[in-house]
């Protein structure tokens, strides 16, 4: 089945948004967070400098620093020229910065879907409003990425931005699946308690995706306590934690979601389970190894980035497979 021209755009800014939680998740995991300080620009530079030494320290709003991070909570006599001189570290300025290339597609592609969404709007206006939302989405998370710079990455601001970016890919998915006259449809004789269980899983992935960016939350906090420690010893600490030991206890829910979803397609659908299912129980089992790896053998870096890289591919399949299951509709 060929593409519109509307669901090329709709993809190119959901595929955008996967790359950017891809590259999210490296800055995360190496720290580089806070390479930037200031937002928009970086060290009050559109290009960043690659030493200490190119940084007019003289130039930046330190005021300015100090006073959203009293409004985010944090300490402001803590920030200072001295301490901003101290945590320059070129390595994670060029990282963070590239996360913020990164973001610009999803912005320019998020527009220029909501702008063909005007040509959707009559035959299916649910399409036009979802790409509205979804370029609301992308503004106000690019609002809170300046919240989380100032905030000195605080837990709570972290968490809302990966749940909307969450909204996001749902929203996004809709767009890209519903943008034609002909959406892709599962043909199955008991479509009804299939879409039932597949919107199970689909709340349960969420709600997997939200306890897991409270375990990244806490991971990111030992990394910042534990300087000189291997991140091995960073599994016992975590065990003590109940939000760690629901979010590695409720990964056996979602692969007993999948399987359940996976035995009723093969029961129901005509032909078997397809790409789409497949997809799904494939990143189900590959996170459930992942899981195994960080909580039994070593917290690595690149297993983190892949682990929560695939939450967000799988979050796109789940949806996909949801809304395949819808009945048609004249429109």
């Amino acid at each position: 089945m060929r593409m519109t021209g509307f669901q090329k755009l709709a993809t190119a800014a959901l595929v955008s948004v996967l790359l950017l939680i891809f590259v999210g998740a490296i800055v995360r995991v190496t720290g580089a967070g806070m390479g930037c300080p200031d937002w928009p620009t970086c060290w009050g530079c559109l290009i960043p400098p690659t030493s200490v030494e190119e940084v007019d320290f003289d130039k930046l709003p330190i005021e300015k620093f100090q006073h959203k991070a009293e409004r985010m909570g944090r300490d402001p006599s803590l920030i200072t020229k001295e301490s901003l001189r101290a945590e320059f570290n070129p390595r994670h300025v060029w990282t963070e910065f590239f996360n913020r290339l990164t973001s610009l597609p999803v912005g320019f592609f998020s527009l220029a879907t909501f702008i063909a969404a005007f040509w959707q709007r009559e035959k299916r206006p649910l399409v036009f409003w979802l790409a509205f939302g979804s370029l609301v989405i992308v503004l106000i998370n690019a609002w809170m990425g300046a919240r989380v710079v100032y905030s000195g990455l605080k837990p709570g601001v972290l968490t809302t931005h990966l749940a909307l970016a969450m909204l996001l890919i749902v929203l996004q998915v809709y767009c890209v699946w519903r943008g034609t006259d002909t959406p892709w449809r599962i043909e199955s004789n008991a479509t009804g308690s299939l879409k039932r269980m597949v919107g199970l899983l689909l709340v349960i992935v969420v709600s997997e995706g939200i306890i897991g960016a409270q375990v990244r939350e806490m991971t990111d906090e030992l990394a910042k306590s534990h300087l000189n420690s291997p991140r091995s010893e960073w599994i016992g600490e975590l065990e003590n934690s109940w939000k760690y030991l629901a979010h590695r206890s409720f990964s056996w829910v979602v692969l007993i979601a999948a399987v359940w979803g996976w035995i009723l397609t093969k029961r129901h659908r005509v032909g078997g389970p397809g790409k789409v299912e497949r997809v799904v129980l494939g990143i189900v089992l590959a996170q459930m190894v992942l899981g195994v790896v960080m909580s039994q053998i070593h917290i690595y870096e690149w297993v983190q980035v892949l682990h929560v890289g695939l939450a967000a591919v799988l979050l796109v399949f789940v949806s996909l497979w949801w809304f395949g299951l819808s009945e048609r509709r004249s429109n």
